[in-house]
């Protein structure tokens, strides 16, 4: 099952990353600018990834995971076709936003049942395995995306029934989109439906919002440092991907579809060991009796990604820049499984997937959403030039380090105490 909700993880990051490689040519047929492409990336998706998750979330807390989790998945997979088809820039964001829609079920959906299949001394290693999907993810769109379009470059664009002529960028969305489609199909027919964890003196039930409020209200300082901390982690190492094939392309002179191939490479070649050695570490610290193993793994990882984030775009030539981004990538995924299995272990397993779908949709409305817009208004309205990219994501880096940092430690010292209360609730 582990592996099945890995593969669902890949297509999640696929179809949502895959729009980063293809800035260029959409942005040349579309007639767009960086702010436009911006808000394509960002808002158009995370907008009502937000606003979608919470009533998913409840339906996550009340029925059956498997079910929301594959609709959800075919859906998304059909707004990803639906990217190819786009001819005009509000067609774009419209399928973007169905994109957000379907996925933010996704990430609640996952990490509530792997919360059940698992203890708490493996959650963290198991969430790790997990997030191997989103490497894969961010990874294969690069890759394959970079592939595609190398390769679909002299493909004539002929006429299609219904919809007509294809660019090569359009039917990259449609070749990326097909497989998910076909895999909800078997997560319906396949997926088990774990039994939910109960409480000690209480049978599994849906909370009531007013009780999750409640009960997050009583941890808020706790739940506030671990979620914008664990955002500008995201924004540090992730971020810099939806802008870096254009970085490489504009400050480099690359090929449209070639930065895809060497970021690609770079990504499945260092984020996976990134991602299981935070899981093994967390996993050792908590086994040698450190309740804040999590928080203190999120910490460090935030610690050594900040000056690699940085120097990422400034560099002067794209084996250098390559270079400090697979360090950044590397550290950037060490924290992603002790950071993400930090809200699961805080939280009771009732009102896990309404935590998780806010959690969620704040980090992607403040990391996903923010984060490429604010790289690109610094580029378009205070440098007014294409050619500044690589220092408005330097600058951007910069202003979020240090507080990346300051949150994970206000985090780290809270920690252990709701470790402590969840521990009791359960014993």
């Amino acid at each position: 099952m582990l592996a099945a909700l890995t593969i669902t993880f890949m297509f999640n990051f696929l179809d949502r990353q895959v729009l980063a490689l293809l800035v260029t040519p959409i942005k040349r047929d579309l007639h767009l600018s960086d702010t436009q492409v911006g808000l394509l990336m960002g808002f158009a998706f995370v907008a009502f990834y937000a606003i979608a998750g919470i009533p998913l979330s409840r339906l996550i807390d009340r029925g059956s995971r498997k079910w929301i989790l594959g609709l959800g998945l075919g859906f998304w997979s059909l707004m990803t076709i639906a990217c190819g088809l786009a001819q005009n820039f509000v067609q774009l964001v419209l399928a973007r936003v169905g994109l957000g829609v379907g996925e933010s079920c996704n990430t609640p959906a996952t990490y509530s049942l792997v919360a059940d299949l698992y203890p708490r001394e493996r959650l963290s290693r198991a969430i790790s395995v997990i997030n191997l999907g989103n490497v894969g993810g961010q990874g294969l769109a690069l890759l394959l995306g970079g592939t595609l379009i190398l390769g679909l470059a002299h493909a004539p664009t002929g006429e299609w029934p219904l919809v007509g002529g294809l660019k090569p960028w359009q039917l990259t969305f449609l070749i990326l989109g097909l497989p998910g489609v076909v895999w909800a199909l078997v997560m319906l027919v396949t997926l088990p439906e774990p039994q939910r964890h109960r409480e000690i003196g209480r049978e599994y039930e849906a909370p009531a919002l007013r009780d999750v409020a409640r009960f997050a209200a009583r941890w808020r300082w706790l739940y506030l440092a671990l979620v914008l901390g664990i955002t500008i982690k995201a924004m540090l190492s992730f971020g810099a991907s939806i802008w870096g094939p254009s970085l490489f392309e504009r400050q480099f002179g690359w090929a449209t579809g070639k930065p895809g191939l060497y970021l690609g490479l770079v990504s499945l070649a260092v984020m996976p060991f990134g991602l299981l050695a935070g899981g093994w570490l967390a996993d050792l610290l908590q086994a040698r009796g450190r309740d804040d193993a999590n928080a203190i793994v999120l910490l460090w990882s935030t610690v050594l990604l900040t000056p690699f984030a940085i120097l990422f775009p400034l560099m002067p030539s794209a084996p250098l820049a390559l270079a400090m981004q697979g360090a950044s990538l590397f550290f950037g995924a060490m924290g992603t499984g002790p950071g993400n299995a930090a809200i699961q272990v805080i939280t009771p397993g009732r009102m896990r997937g309404t935590v998780t779908a806010f959690y969620v949709a704040a980090m992607n409305v403040i990391g996903n959403g923010l984060g490429p817009l604010s790289v690109a208004i610094l580029t378009d309205r205070v440098f007014a030039s294409e050619a500044m990219l690589g220092k408005s994501m330097a600058i951007s880096a910069a202003a979020l380090g240090p507080l990346g940092v300051l949150l994970c430690w206000v985090a780290l010292k809270i920690y252990p105490h709701a470790v402590a209360a969840a521990r009791a609730r359960e014993t």
